[in-house]
């Protein structure tokens, strides 16, 4: 294999069907799927891979029996294929919209509090504005958002940090804070009481947040304040359809933000319990990332969501 001081002269040497092939390699680990992906021989995968870690200088992929993983340099190689991939196919989708007389394609990853209300509003005047902008939408947890964000797959987040090395990765522009509140269905027994203490909300089961999410941390962190340990009866999804199915047919509780339980408090399908566990409001806002120029409609879009969340 080559040395590493041939690395600096990699850009003149790969190709896009260089980055291909690694990255399907790294989906299906396997030659032969990868060969098809491709529409080439399996000899023709292996001759191509062989030749690119010999570029590199070093191995990509670990051959096992039934597996293809990848080394740990070969993992820096991937996330760097999967990036150029996405930003050669948002080009495309791009141009395209371009040449049928649209006006941009933008990708946005937002947390559930915000596509409550806000978000959807925010999206409603944006196309008024521009009318032709195609707007690809994915709702899901911060950590998931930002993982899409880092590698291209998504224009801007709006969301929040989820741990401290993110802040050297993302820009953050704050938009609002927001509460959260402890749900249950009027007819639990907790809500006949005037306040319900730490201990007594750990006797029934919960719908929580996944473990690597900001809400269920500072949920947590409120129980251990409390010193009382956190619920072992629990449910961990990120579905906001079936957390309030959850709430509305059984005795379980919930924390939530306030935008996403705001009709249900208002039509009393479900009802605030009084407690004095009370984790802090949150703030969320627009995560881009750093060192990149923000595109006109991605500008229009953060207008938008300050003038929404203003009239909330």
């Amino acid at each position: 294999m080559s040395h590493a001081g041939n690395l600096p002269m990699l850009h003149n040497w790969l190709r896009y069907r260089h980055l291909a092939l690694i990255d399907s390699l790294a989906r299906t680990g396997n030659m032969h799927s990868s060969a098809q992906q491709l529409g080439l021989s399996q000899p023709a995968v292996s001759k191509m891979l062989r030749d690119i870690e010999n570029q590199f200088g070093f191995t990509l992929f670990e051959r096992l029996n039934r597996e293809l993983p990848a080394t740990e340099l070969g993992a820096e190689v991937v996330a760097y294929a999967q990036r150029a991939l996405n930003d050669c196919q948002t080009f495309s989708y791009r141009l395209e919209s371009l040449r049928q007389g649209g006006h941009g394609y933008l990708r946005v990853g937002a947390i559930f509090a915000a596509t409550a209300h806000a978000l959807p509003e925010a999206l409603l005047r944006l196309k008024g504005r521009r009318p032709l902008l195609t707007i690809e939408l994915l709702e899901d947890t911060s950590d998931h958002l930002l993982k899409l964000l880092e590698h291209k797959q998504l224009d801007m987040v709006v969301g929040r940090f989820t741990d401290h090395p993110q802040r050297q990765r993302f820009d953050f522009m704050a938009l609002a804070e927001e509460p959260f509140l402890l749900i249950a269905r009027p007819e639990h027994p907790l809500c006949a009481r005037h306040r319900v203490s730490p201990m007594q909300l750990t006797e029934w089961p919960w719908v929580l947040y996944p473990l690597n999410t900001p809400l269920r941390q500072s949920l947590e962190q409120s129980f251990s304040d409390a010193g009382v340990t956190a619920p072992a009866n629990s449910i961990e999804t990120t579905s906001v359809q079936t957390t309030l199915k959850l709430l509305g047919n059984s005795n379980t509780l919930a924390l939530l933000p306030e935008a996403v339980v705001r009709q249900n408090l208002l039509d009393g399908s479900l009802k605030q319990l009084q407690t004095n566990l009370a984790p802090p409001p949150l703030a969320y806002g627009v995560l881009l990332r750093k060192e990149e120029p923000i595109s006109s409609a991605a500008r229009d879009l953060i207008e938008a969501l300050r003038a929404a969340i203003l009239e909330q």
